[in-house]
This record gives C-alpha cells, structure tokens and sequence, in this order.
C-alpha cells in the first residue's frame, strides 16, 4: 500500500508523481495554497487522491486560522481556491462539501476545537477512501478469469487513491488470489501515467505487464490479444456516460468494435446524480506546453497550436459494468445507478 498522501504532523505529505519511477520524492505543504498547487501540477493526481488532497486542504488551511478573523470568511476564500484547482474530478467537489457540512455543523464552537473536527473529518474522508477501494478490488476481482490479458489507461492504482487503487486494485485482488492476469498498459500521453505510473506500482506488486503506446491497442485486440479493459473515472453522470483521462473514449470504442468488456472502476463519490449526460461534465483543459514538450525539450514548432483537454467521455453505451463498493452496475445505468444510491441511502 502506497503513501500517496498523509496528514503528518501538521502538515500534508505527498509523493510527487511528476518524478516517479526515476525518483520517490515527498513534497510537503505547509498551507491550503501549497496544497492547491500541487493539485494543479499534478504533483498529486487521480480523483479519489485530488479529494483527500482537497479535504486536507481545507484543514491545514484552517489550521493557521487566528482568533479575532471572520471564520466564515475564511473557510470560504479556502474552499473557493481548492475548488478552482481540477474541474472535472467529482471526488473534489464531494470531499470539499463534506468538510462545508462539517464546518456549517460546528462553526459556533471554539475554534480549536473546530480545527479538531476538521482535521478528523479529513482523516476520516482519507481513510474510508482505503476501505472503499479495497471493497472495489473485492467485488471486481470476480470480473477476472485466470489467462486475462488486461488493458488499462492511465494510472487508477494506488497513486490515484488514498492508497490501493480502483481499476487496478480489482487485478491486483485478482493476481494474489492466483489468477494469471497479464497486463497491457497504454502509455498514456501527453503526460505518461500509464509508462510512468501504472507500470511502476505493477513491478511492484509482481503482476506482469506489457507497456504499449496508446496507438497500438487496437491492433492487440484485433490480434485477439487483449481479453478485457479495465479502467478508472474522474466523473460518472446519472446515464453512466464516463469521463476518464484523455484517449479512454478511443479505447472503449474499440473495445466495443472487437466486443471486448469495457469495465469502469470506480467509489460512489465520483457519480454525479445531479448531470443528466455526459456532455455536461466539465472537461479541464490543460496548458500547451504539455503537448509541445517532452521532458522539457520542445518536439515541434514552438508556435503551433494546440489542444489539450485533460478528459474524455465514453459513453454509457460501451460501458459493460460499473464497478463500485456498494456493487457493480449493469446497464440500463439511469435504473442501476439509482438503486445503488437508494439502497445506500436506506443501509445509513
């Protein structure tokens, strides 16, 4: 189990993914700022991660509150600077309005002791992520036969998480229960998090994996390679439309096409009941230099244009399943999805 990201001694601690695999280096933020930053470089990265990265924000923010300042003036400039950070990821907003229920409920008692409460209820938000990845990896792992070839985009392990992971959580449940999985994982560009991450956190964990440039899945499942695609999600809406790291829509019409199972892996925190499509998630556009660099060297024309939207969607179409810890969801998704609240609701 990774420490992707800690509450340590007053301070939040995280594991810079921008270096891995040369190099694990921990960067600490002092403050909500610092926090917010590292959010927007990707220092930390993965939906269910950006929110406990979000909720310990809003504690060391507070946390250097004085007494004789507006208290409500305050929790609000924190939340407002987090919640500009990544526009996309669910699971920001849903920790960032935990912490405002927090607040609201205890914002007339002393202020160290709602600094307490705020930090407990992130620890809390932080720790519940471990357990509910975990029961993903439980429930998943049934998905997966002994001789799968798995492909996967992006990074969905532990990194992407508090710690364990989602879509890669299930094939590591399904690895050390003795099943043969073989992973593909697609580079993932412009960034690399499959080359760089998901092929780190695999050697770790001894699962066999194959690195492929994203241009190549196509012809592997065309080869009668690949048996199954797993991936992970930044934001589910209410018909199951899904958005995930860019070129996972690419991958799920393909898979489609060669009528392979197209899973998606994911915690609850990260449907949003309140968009009806998935044209109407928000899709973070990030900058150019991205796309015209590589390791820092310019690769084409230092003027060209580019566009470099963080996310794609796939539609609920082309979803087999959708993986979470209260279940997994078959289609139709505008029934499931909504049972699987409705039953969560009534087991609280």
């Amino acid at each position: 189990m990774l420490p992707t990201i800690q509450w340590k001694k007053d301070r939040v601690v995280m594991i810079d993914q921008r270096k891995l695999p040369e190099k694990e280096v921990y960067v600490e933020c002092q403050d909500y700022i610092q926090v917010a930053e590292a959010i927007e470089k990707m220092i930390i990265r993965g939906a269910p991660a950006i929110g406990v990265a979000a909720a310990f924000g809003v504690a060391l923010g507070f946390l250097k509150m004085r007494k004789g300042k507006d208290v409500e003036e305050e929790f609000s400039r924190i939340v407002q600077r987090l919640e500009r950070t990544r526009p996309t990821a669910r699971n920001l907003f849903w920790a960032l309005e935990r912490m405002k229920i927090t607040f609201e409920k205890n914002k007339a008692i002393d202020l160290s002791q709602l600094k307490k409460r705020l930090i407990k209820e992130a620890m809390e938000i932080e720790a519940e992520d471990v357990e509910t990845n975990k029961k993903i990896g439980f429930l998943g792992k049934g998905l997966l036969k002994d001789g799968d070839s798995v492909l996967t985009h992006c990074n969905a392990g532990a990194l992407a998480t508090a710690a364990y992971g989602t879509a890669l959580g299930i094939i590591v449940a399904a690895f050390k229960e003795g099943k043969r999985i073989h992973v593909y994982a697609d580079e993932t560009r412009p960034l690399l998090q499959g080359a760089r991450l998901t092929c780190w956190e695999l050697d770790k964990e001894n699962v066999p994996v194959t690195l492929i440039t994203d241009n190549m899945a196509g012809h592997l499942m065309q080869k009668g390679v690949i048996s199954k695609v797993i991936v992970g999600a930044d934001r589910i809406a209410r018909n199951g439309d899904t958005a995930n790291k860019i070129g996972t829509y690419t991958v799920a019409v393909l898979a489609k096409e060669h009528r392979l199972p197209f899973y998606v892996a994911a915690p609850t925190q990260t449907i949003d009941l309140s968009l009806a499509i998935g044209s109407e998630i928000p899709i973070e556009q990030r900058s150019a230099l991205e796309v015209r660099e590589f390791g820092g060297r310019c690769v084409t024309i230092p003027h060209v244009e580019v566009e470099n939207p963080a996310f794609d969607v796939s539609p609920a179409s082309y979803i087999s399943a959708i993986i979470t810890e209260k279940g997994i969801c078959r289609p139709p998704y505008e029934k499931s999805l909504k049972d699987l609240f409705n039953k969560t609701q009534r087991e609280e």
